[in-house]
């Protein structure tokens, strides 16, 4: 069954977006709070994450996460520490205490680790305007808040646990297509 879905969204992925590969895609599915990894039409990786406290939703300054079809426009990140605090996507140098007991809150909404700064490819749905993804500054980002990942938490980006993000970095690139919900 999935395997039928997953095929026609990435066909309809590689005729819609044609100037992007589908041979590598992340696929967000907020409902069951997982970021699968996709590679030659086949998930070859699952994590738990957590998408925004207040929802979905692509307008600016709604603190929700964006839908649709996005991709990667910038990463930062390459070798530093997990837990490393990041701030205006440069490293703080100070590393994050990370909470692992369920619900615990940081005093602030701490960035860590890598950021993959998320660029939305659809005009009027996530690109442009009001509701433009890469000016809302949407990433895939490490947290602190590690024992809140599997419910939405986030003040819009996409949270996931420290070592999770570390491995997904290291397997995608600039261009790799985001899929965020069911398109």
């Amino acid at each position: 069954m999935i395997s039928s879905w997953l095929t026609i969204l990435l066909d309809n992925l590689q005729k819609d977006f044609p100037q992007y590969s589908t041979q590598r895609v992340i696929l967000i599915d907020p409902a069951i709070q997982r970021l699968m990894l996709i590679e030659h039409d086949q998930v070859v990786a699952s994590w738990i994450i957590s998408t925004a406290e207040a929802g979905l939703g692509n307008l600016n300054g709604s603190y929700q996460t964006p839908l649709g079809v996005h991709r990667i426009k910038q990463r930062y990140g390459d070798g530093a520490v997990p837990g490393t605090i990041f701030k205006a996507r440069q490293s703080t140098g100070r590393i994050a205490k990370i909470l692992t007991e369920q619900d615990a809150r940081s005093d602030t909404d701490n960035i860590t680790t890598r950021i993959l700064w998320l660029e939305g490819l659809q005009p009027g749905v996530n690109q442009g305007g009001d509701v433009d993804s890469f000016g809302r500054y949407i990433y895939i980002h490490g947290t602190d808040e590690e024992g809140r990942l599997g419910q939405p938490a986030s003040h819009g980006c996409i949270r996931m646990g420290n070592l999770d993000v570390i491995e997904l970095y290291e397997r995608v690139d600039i261009n790799t297509l985001v899929v965020i919900g069911v398109v």
